[in-house]
């Protein structure tokens, strides 16, 4: 188990990460903050000695956030927010980030959460693709379809 002062140090740290990146695979704030906890309470159990590194924590925690949210999809009560609602407590530099912000999760989750890893979290796609247990091509792929889809929204939006 974790001290309690590294685990307050980590907590503070990846938080926003884990959240954001739960976020991208739920689209509701409500279910992205249960997960957080549980992957934060997780976290405090996990034996500090299996950690080789910051960066092994990390990818320890994306590993985790990923799991937590395809078990939530499968819970019967699974429910969705409107965007809006969330958009609120953001704040975005501009109006064109809104409209990224849109676009970005209106894309199917196997687009959204690949394109959260690589732009927001700084992975490579062979990162990725290890993160989510995939061949690093299908990254790739869907990358180069999350672009196009994107660069298609925010066209016809202009």
């Amino acid at each position: 188990m974790m001290t309690e002062e590294r685990f307050t140090r980590l907590a503070h740290r990846y938080m926003d990460m884990v959240f954001r990146l739960a976020y991208s695979y739920l689209k509701c704030s409500a279910d992205a903050e249960d997960v957080t906890q549980n992957v934060l309470l997780k976290l405090y159990q996990a034996d500090e000695t299996a950690f080789r590194s910051e960066q092994h924590i990390r990818y320890w925690l994306v590993r985790v956030t990923a799991n937590e949210c395809k078990s939530l999809f499968r819970a019967p009560w699974r429910r969705a927010e409107p965007l809006e609602a969330f958009m609120g407590t953001l704040e975005l530099p501009g109006p064109e980030h809104e409209d990224l912000f849109r676009a970005v999760m209106a894309l199917p989750a196997k687009y959204r959460v690949v394109i959260h890893l690589y732009y927001f979290e700084g992975y490579s796609s062979d990162e990725i693709a290890g993160l989510l247990d995939i061949p690093a091509a299908t990254v790739r792929t869907r990358m180069a379809r999350a672009r196009a889809q994107l660069k298609n929204f925010l066209t016809e939006a202009q």
